[in-house]
């Protein structure tokens, strides 16, 4: 576990744009069930979730479509959370960051660490409005 005043401004990147934090495996498993599109970021400490994924999430949203849910789990913190919230995004293994699109509770965009890591923000910005003007 990372100490709270660590993480504190890294979860606030994301809770100040207006993603949603879930920290139990009920409130990732009432997010999941809700209709239309989730937004699902798997939020880190790495170096690469503060210089790409949590900057590209940011930017993807806002692009003209966007999901109607925006929610984050911290890995490293939230374990059961994000354990319950990576059990929705199986066939794809365990990766921080990720992110993750699914429509009525079905994965259907995925972003696993190798597409996030050295990879601009504005680049997957980019890959995710791309996913939003599809789905959403």
């Amino acid at each position: 576990m990372y100490p709270a005043e660590l993480v504190k401004p890294m979860r606030e990147d994301l809770t100040k744009v207006g993603f949603e934090e879930l920290q139990t495996v009920e409130a990732v498993e009432a997010a999941l069930a809700k209709e239309g599109t989730t937004l699902v970021v798997v939020n880190s400490v790495c170096g690469c979730a503060a210089a790409n994924a949590r900057p590209g999430a940011s930017i993807s949203i806002t692009n003209d479509k966007k999901p109607d849910h925006l929610v984050t789990v911290f890995a490293g913190v939230d374990r059961e959370a994000t354990d319950k919230a990576r059990a929705f995004m199986v066939p794809f293994p365990p990766s921080s960051p990720s992110i993750a699109l699914f429509k009525d509770g079905e994965l259907v965009h995925m972003l696993e660490r190798h597409h996030i890591e050295g990879r601009p923000a504005e680049v997957i910005a980019e890959n995710l409005a791309d996913a939003y003007n599809e789905f959403c």
